[in-house]
């Protein structure tokens, strides 16, 4: 077996959360996710159900340690997924009028560009409009 048979895609991005509850509607509200599967403590989300579309798993958790690392090369603040959007200025507007704390907004000269954000429990994710080879 070659090792590239092994691993086909990202399943799922887990990320701790203090309240399910209010974090499922959080992520339902901004981010436009569904609720797969909903269990006492934990909870997966999705945007829709296709082969290969990855999930969000939230897990109810006192340990809530922002998930996000600083680069040390240039002192930004990144997340560990990128969520993508096709209207890069109209999602960063959308989360600031919901009252979401945003970071700024980096376009380059292609128009190509993304931004961070904090869910409720301050762990940084990321918006992109960056379409990659095989993506749609």
């Amino acid at each position: 077996m070659m090792k590239n048979d092994l691993v086909k895609r990202i399943a799922t991005v887990e990320i701790p959360v203090s309240n399910l509850k209010s974090s499922i509607e959080w992520y339902g509200n901004m981010l436009g996710m569904k609720c797969l599967v909903e269990l006492e403590k934990a909870a997966m989300l999705s945007f829709n159900e296709s082969k290969g579309v990855p999930t969000v798993y939230l897990v109810e958790t006192a340990d809530t340690n922002s998930v996000s690392f600083t680069n040390t090369n240039n002192g930004v603040v990144h997340s560990i997924i990128d969520f993508f959007t096709p209207n890069l200025e109209g999602f960063y507007n959308f989360l600031i009028d919901n009252g979401v704390e945003v970071g700024p907004l980096n376009v380059g000269p292609e128009g190509l560009g993304g931004f961070g954000f904090q869910d409720r429990d301050g762990n940084w994710i990321s918006a992109c409009n960056v379409v990659h080879s095989g993506q749609e």
